[in-house]
């Protein structure tokens, strides 16, 4: 490590990696060399390891180790047929069903890069994403094709995978099936000539899985998209090393939780948080897949009764989630008539998580909630805190192993101790750089290897560090990023609206809620019409819950509008 490297944290030579020293014991610094060169050699392996252990399980119904190295391996063979070489991107639109993570092991299996979409994206988000990453297949659940169908022929898509929610759970998916299309009417009229029914292509891609793709740690596992610093939405790239590297850095870490309580022969994940974010898809599926753990998924997690009564049905042992969630679980009369005594681990991420929140569960559960921090730029764990006899600190942690954490002012030059700077984060778990935007990844990425999170903290003596504020001006709704500039630039579309600006307000439930200023053009414009507009171009979290007309917008001498006034 050279001297720079080593004063990361900030100080002087003396200080350098302060953290360390309150490092759980038997934790190293370090994670040392590789096992995997790829996900793919991770997961086969898991297959190998944990063949008759369950692995993944959802509405009543649960596939092994064994079963999803079958279908998986079906998968890839289906896309290896149809000529999809090393590096094509396959985009997954799922919620959290059993599909979701065959075709993922199927994708990286073939070589291919996969690009998670959130199936709840309107048709103008669904094309950005898919025109950027230049997809040429998509998986999708037939809950969102009426979406897929309004943009496909502006993308470079030439495969289209239809699966339904009972396509994996037998003969209790034709029921489900029936209540979801009839009874629930939660399938929209859709039309995609041409596509595959799930079922078929499994059928179709059985024994055509040949030998395994020649993956190297370099290449990209997964185009994770993200508004990055700027609000544009763009993919980081993460590489299989990436990846390998965060999981086993996590490994290391959660493991301590086991030192005095014996490690679960029946580990279960509860996965509540969707596959397709960042955190769910590391900290829930890679990990769990690592572990031989059974991740028990739930597809719906806003139906927080249906939540509770799947929480109770089996012991949980890990449990990853937000804020949001976990008050949401507190307020339930039925949540807190549990059993909770099999609760070894719960890992807050994705938002802040309140002291009050954190205090309420600890009361009820006995297990401190222990909050990290991380981006889709870092795979995304950059800092946790211990997880054994720990107590809620309020900050984001420690930098987990082969993690340097430096705290820097605008010319990049590291602060001392104690002073609030830009948190930049260098680490073996750092994306390879933005897709097809090097400007943006020249902005993001410094000479010296560091990210620069935009995102405003300290770190203290001891090596925990504590964000204060953000750099740029994104929203955060229920651990979901939200970008003034994207609203502000889709909603001046409007025929009616002359100037708008948009900033983050304090919610109860989702930590923040987009707010908008609007100046008028049409004075007949009604915030029932521009709400409508919003909900038209916008998925849910994005949507403004406040609109206020104004005659006029804070600016600068050069014309910028003032966000900052306006949040007073």
């Amino acid at each position: 490590m050279t001297e720079a490297s080593a004063q990361a944290a900030g100080g002087d030579a003396g200080a350098a990696r302060p953290w360390l020293a309150s490092y759980p014991a038997g934790v190293p610094a370090e994670i040392g060399p590789l096992r995997f060169q790829s996900l793919g050699e991770l997961m086969a392996d898991a297959f190998r390891r944990h063949a008759g252990r369950k692995a993944f399980s959802c509405m009543g119904k649960t596939i092994t180790y064994a079963e999803l190295e079958r279908d998986s391996a079906a998968v890839a063979g289906w896309l290896r047929a149809r000529g999809l070489a090393q590096g094509s991107r396959v985009a997954i639109m799922m919620p959290n069903v059993l599909q979701y993570p065959v075709v993922m092991a199927g994708v990286l299996a073939a070589g291919c890069t996969v690009v998670n979409v959130n199936p709840l994206y309107t048709p103008r988000e669904l094309e950005h994403q898919l025109r950027d990453s230049g997809a040429e297949a998509v998986f999708i659940l037939e809950n969102f094709c009426a979406t897929l169908q309004a943009v496909r022929e502006k993308t470079a898509l030439k495969h289209v995978v239809v699966a339904t929610m009972g396509d994996m759970l037998g003969l209790q998916g034709l029921l489900v099936n029936l209540v979801v299309r009839h009874a629930k009417k939660l399938v929209p009229a859709w039309s995609l000539p041409g596509h595959v029914p799930f079922t078929r292509m499994l059928k179709d891609g059985r024994g055509g899985g040949g030998a395994p793709a020649p993956v190297g740690p370099d290449d990209v596992a997964f185009l994770q998209y993200t508004g990055g610093t700027t609000g544009v939405a763009k993919g980081a790239m993460l590489t299989h090393r990436n990846l390998v590297s965060n999981i086993e850095q996590l490994r290391l870490w959660l493991d301590d939780a086991y030192v005095e309580r014996p490690k679960p022969a029946d580990l279960t994940f509860l996965c509540a948080l969707p596959l397709y974010h960042i955190f769910a898809l590391t900290v829930n599926a890679m990990m769990g897949i690592q572990q031989g753990a059974l991740n028990l998924l739930i597809p719906n997690p806003r139906d927080i009764p249906g939540f509770v009564k799947e929480f109770g049905r089996q012991p949980i042992h890990f449990f990853p989630g937000i804020n949001t969630l976990f008050n949401a679980l507190l307020n339930n009369e039925d949540f807190r008539k549990l059993d909770f005594s099999p609760l070894v681990l719960v890992m807050g991420g994705g938002m802040a998580v309140q002291k009050g929140t954190a205090e309420r569960w600890k009361a009820l559960t006995k297990v401190t909630i222990t909050e990290g921090y991380g981006l889709s730029e870092t795979s995304p764990v950059a800092t946790a805190n211990r997880v054994r006899n720990a107590d809620f600190t309020g900050t984001i942690g420690l930098p987990i192993p082969s993690t340097d954490i430096a705290i820097r002012d605008e010319e990049g030059k590291d602060l001392p101790l104690g002073e609030v700077g830009e948190i930049c984060i260098r680490g073996p778990q750092v994306m390879a750089g933005y897709w097809q935007r090097p400007d943006e990844t020249a902005r993001a990425l410094t000479e010296d290897g560091f990210f620069r999170s935009g995102d405003m903290g300290f770190m203290n003596a001891e090596g925990f560090v504590k964000i204060v504020d953000r750099k740029k001006d994104m929203i955060l709704v229920s651990g979901f990023n939200v970008y003034p500039n994207e609203l502000e630039e889709v909603v001046a579309l409007h025929p009616g609206v002359l100037e708008v600006a948009a900033i983050g307000v304090p919610d109860e439930h989702s930590g923040e809620a987009p707010k908008l200023f609007v100046v008028r053009r049409d004075p007949a414009l009604t915030e029932a019409e521009l709400m409508d507009y919003c909900r038209k171009n916008f998925t849910g979290y994005k949507r403004p819950r406040h609109i206020e007309f104004r005659d006029s917008l804070p600016k600068s001498p050069v014309g910028k509008i003032l966000r900052r006034e306006l949040r007073g």
